[in-house]
């Protein structure tokens, strides 16, 4: 198969859908992999490390997309983008669809078949896609709130630690999942008191042996929600609803709750947010204030540790990549366990139930893709 990977085109996202050592493998598997001229170069893999992997370097991205049979990225294709995708091209990446119905309608309208990595399942019904990143965001976020909390960033001039002879910051955690999980490990790792809100019990009785009982957890409700807010100085907005929309668990109402200068981080902005003041921002402007409370809404977090975080999901979507380009789609659908869900659009039709609902739109009968395999 023909894979390309092109560069990715948000603003500073330096994440690169392939290391060099996952062309490698494919190269060694028989596959043509095209790799578009300084993809990875500010992340520390140069052309040349991309050709002693085996692969081509194409100068243009309209041509890397317009080349592949299987195009491997990491966010999601820009408008003009999809333009260059055409019925019985393969797209992985992903799309976070529920959240943008321009990308969808271009997507449906190209009629390619587009398989994103955050609803691919394991055998448990987690996200070994969505993971890696989840992981890197949970810890970033944190990270990223302790530096909006300083005063010339806008925050109220909080140290997330405290100081002996002065109470540590408070941080709320809501979603007790990959990104919660993650983000309660870092800022209870900073000395900070930290309270995680879920609303899966055996999930809480799991972070409360995981921290020994050092991080508080509370049963998610919007009245505990509110009571959290009033005291907290971080908020974390960790909620996953796979393939739909996150809901809004904070309304505008309950920022007058908060102390001024409070930070909210929406790791969930990807799939709309959960804070329902939230919008995309980036990593060039990254923050705005509502009614005294600063946001955070980077829509790609993790694109600012890109090398890392590129090795990270490398790992992750390699075997996937791989039985995809082996067996192709359909087969790798029908055999590989967890993969079929990943399936968002194929032939003008949506297969990700989600992403249907989102926008009202039919659904199309997943099964029997996978049984006429």
């Amino acid at each position: 198969m023909r894979i390309g990977v092109p560069k990715e085109i948000k603003v500073h996202e330096y994440r690169v859908g392939l290391t060099p050592m996952g062309v490698r493998e494919l190269v060694t598997q028989g596959h043509e992999v095209e790799v578009e001229k300084d993809a990875g170069s500010a992340i520390g893999y140069s052309d040349q490390a991309y050709i002693d992997a085996g692969a081509s370097i194409v100068g243009e991205a309209e041509q890397v997309f317009r080349n592949a049979e299987m195009v491997v990225k990491v966010k999601e294709p820009q408008l003009n983008e999809c333009g260059w995708l055409s019925e019985g091209q393969l797209l992985f990446t992903y799309l976070h669809l529920a959240a943008d119905r321009p990308q969808t309608d271009a997507l449906l309208t190209s009629g390619c078949t587009a398989i994103a990595y955050e609803t691919v399942e394991d055998p448990h019904g987690g996200l070994p896609l969505l993971a890696p990143m989840s992981e890197v965001a949970g810890r970033m976020s944190v990270q990223a709130g302790a530096h909006c909390l300083e005063r010339e960033q806008g925050g109220r001039g909080v140290l997330l630690s405290g100081v002996p002879g002065v109470s540590p910051g408070k941080v709320l955690v809501i979603g007790g999942g990959v990104v919660g999980g993650q983000a309660a490990r870092i800022a209870h790792g900073m000395g900070a008191e930290v309270t995680v809100v879920d609303k899966s019990l055996p999930r809480l009785r799991q972070l409360d042996e995981q921290f020994d009982g050092q991080v508080k957890t509370l049963y998610s409700t919007a009245e505990n929600i509110r009571q959290k807010l009033a005291e907290s100085d971080l908020v974390i907005g960790a909620v996953l609803v796979p393939g739909a929309k996150a809901p809004k668990l904070v309304t505008r109402e309950m920022l007058a709750l908060m102390p001024q200068g409070a930070v909210l981080v929406d790791v969930a902005i990807d799939q709309g947010g959960c804070f329902e003041t939230s919008h995309p921002t980036t990593h060039a402007e990254p923050t705005f204030v509502v009614d005294g409370i600063v946001h955070y809404c980077v829509a790609n977090m993790p694109g600012a540790v890109a090398r890392t975080a590129t090795q990270s999901l490398t790992n992750a979507t390699l075997p996937y990549v791989e039985a995809l380009a082996n067996r192709g789609w359909r087969k790798a659908l029908a055999s590989l366990p967890g993969l079929a869900p990943g399936l968002n659009v194929h032939g003008g039709e949506i297969y990700c139930q989600g992403v249907a609902e989102a926008f009202d739109l039919p659904l199309a009968d997943l099964e029997e893709i996978v049984n006429n395999a």
